[in-house]
């Protein structure tokens, strides 16, 4: 029986190792069933989401600095591609390597600023920090053509097929990276200051550095995924990305649902997140009361399951597994 078990877990163990492959290459095929418009769309959404909460579970999940703030990296980063087609004349695509600098930048700025205060008073800060973006955004008219927004006058492609395999590259390089990272002795360090920061300085790790990259690497996917955005809806404007609930506290919810420090946690929160929304979205004599159940449905999953749904994915399962044993 003791061999049986360890074949079994050396079994799942290979599972593990390729399911991401496994998943990658289902959704390459996806395009090709003749999915509908919208159901591309909201796939595509997913996948952008799916990079937004992977990057901030980097920061809040990982390194254990909770931010509110995250909607200033992406308007920061639909900003930069819609300022390089408004300004200087050229394709909102290079808002996406543009964006890396531009946001490695504001991290170093906002690390400094914000990263020697801790728990509740790093999270007002980045909270602050995404509503003077807005506000910033809405006044400098003659950059930012304030409420007026950008919009992107030629797109060449309608169909979204092309945004699909754009987004999913991103989505697939995203969870490659911060498994990376975070296997090796960086995502160690990340995790040792998020258990004890004290005990972290006292082994010799420099806590404000590591947070600094942390922050880093967070702004800069988030920003990636916001220069995605302003290329997909050929729009923005200051209250479409940098809103408080629908980007930064909506993030965070993301990564709740689906898991916090765990690799498919951000995946699965944004997939239930994304299709939930739509399905309260879509249901009549509703109105603006959505929101209200949207909110009770996240209340009720946070209560039951405290670790996400990928954290507490044994529980989830564990009285159907049961009833098929007695069975």
């Amino acid at each position: 029986w003791g061999r049986s078990f360890n074949y079994k877990k050396m079994e799942i163990g290979k599972m593990k190792k390729f399911l991401p492959l496994i998943v990658f290459a289902i959704l390459c095929f996806i395009p090709f069933v003749g999915l509908s418009t919208y159901v591309m769309h909201i796939l595509i959404l997913v996948l952008m989401w799916s990079v937004i909460g992977m990057a901030w579970n980097v920061l809040g999940g990982y390194t254990g600095q909770v931010s509110f703030g995250h909607a200033a990296f992406f308007g920061f980063g639909a900003y930069t591609g819609g300022i390089l087609y408004q300004h200087l004349g050229i394709s909102a695509w290079w808002g996406l390597p543009a964006c890396v600098v531009i946001l490695t930048a504001l991290s170093l700025v906002i690390g400094y600023i914000c990263l020697r205060l801790r728990g509740a008073y790093f999270a007002l800060a980045t909270l602050a920090l995404g509503e003077v973006c807005r506000v910033a955004a809405e006044n400098l008219v003659e950059f930012t053509q304030g409420n007026m927004g950008i919009m992107l006058r030629e797109r060449t492609r309608v169909d979204k097929t092309w945004y699909f395999y754009v987004i999913l590259i991103i989505a697939a390089s995203t969870y490659m990276l911060i498994k990376l990272v975070m296997e090796s002795k960086l995502g160690y360090y990340f995790v040792a200051i998020r258990e004890d920061q004290d005990a972290a300085e006292s082994l010799g790790i420099n806590t404000t550095f590591y947070k600094t990259i942390s922050l880093c690497l967070s702004g800069v996917l988030t920003g990636v995924a916001g220069a995605f955005y302003m290329n997909y809806m050929g729009y923005i404007d200051p209250a479409t990305v940098f809103p408080l609930s629908e980007v930064s506290i909506e993030v965070v919810m993301v990564v709740m649902v689906g898991g916090d420090a765990t690799f498919w946690g951000p995946i699965v929160g944004a997939l239930i997140m994304v299709f939930l929304a739509e399905v309260i979205r879509s249901l009549p004599h509703i109105g603006a009361a959505h929101q209200t159940i949207f909110g009770i449905i996240l209340i009720l999953i946070i209560m039951f399951l405290p670790n996400g749904v990928v954290g507490d994915f044994v529980k989830l399962i564990k009285p159907f597994v049961g009833r098929r044993t007695s069975s």
